[in-house]
């Protein structure tokens, strides 16, 4: 009888022991029979594209008519824009007044990422080509999001990689190739060619815009142009939208 009192007594302090033990590992929310459950924030993934379709702290989306500006060359970077719905512009001008535009972005898309590295003004000029909704996520929200979640830091990393061999491709193109292939690489790129394995139209572009893009004057682009359409790689429906055909893509591949 003395011994298995004994006996008992030490499986007691033992299981004492080991439960103080479980509830300091536990953080002190350990109850005997009830498991510890994850908590609603562990349970909820994060979605980096609903969380950029929301309104919420630090971050807005506004509405754009074609040209409106979105931000202008020279202003303080505050912000990362991100492209809900349409398509935006970005430009760049000289002090002589010379412009270029240095890209033309699409929806899943960002800009203004320079604010992120520390870049105290913005070098370039972006205005919404089409009709766009555009969210604007602070400088220190879009840092405290990819900080909390690898999610959308792994979406935004793969977006300035794709950034980074598009601008080495357009570099290299301009070294290289002739005014007539970068217009028709242009092109080619805004029906976005290779994407989910279709073409789409193009709406009616002023050819200001693509010497800008090509780097040459209007009047070649106008050559150019009326060459492509009577070779058939390119046409004009009614509502002045463009068909581009993938049999352009033999101004890129031959001399």
């Amino acid at each position: 009888m003395d011994v298995l009192v004994v006996f008992e007594g030490v499986k007691s302090v033992k299981t004492s022991r080991e439960m103080r033990a479980r509830v300091l590992k536990t953080g002190g929310n350990h109850q005997r029979g009830t498991p510890n459950l994850p908590t609603a924030k562990a349970l909820a993934k994060f979605d980096p594209k609903a969380f950029l379709a929301t309104v919420g702290a630090g971050r807005i989306t506004t509405k754009y008519k074609p040209g409106e500006p979105i931000f202008q060359q020279g202003a303080p970077t505050e912000a990362v824009f991100y492209i809900q719905k349409g398509k935006v512009q970005i430009m760049v001008v000289s002090r002589q007044g010379k412009q270029g535009v240095v890209a033309v972005l699409g929806p899943g898309e960002f800009f203004g990422e320079g604010s992120l590295a520390g870049q105290p003004f913005h070098i370039s000029t972006a205005s919404a080509e089409t009709a766009s909704e555009i969210v604007r996520i602070d400088k220190a929200a879009m840092i405290q999001v990819m900080r909390d979640e690898p999610s959308i830091s792994q979406m935004f990393m793969s977006f300035l990689l794709a950034r980074n061999i598009l601008v080495e491709a357009e570099l290299v193109d301009h070294l290289f190739n002739s005014s007539e292939k970068r217009l028709a690489r242009i092109l080619l790129l805004m029906t976005n060619l290779g994407k989910e394995g279709k073409m789409e139209t193009v709406p009616s572009i002023n050819q200001e815009i693509l010497a800008a893009r090509v780097g040459t004057s209007r009047s070649r682009i106008n050559g150019f142009m009326n060459k492509f359409r009577k070779l058939g790689f390119i046409d004009y429906d009614g509502d002045g939208t463009m068909n581009v055909h993938t049999s352009l893509l033999n101004v890129i591949v031959h001399d």
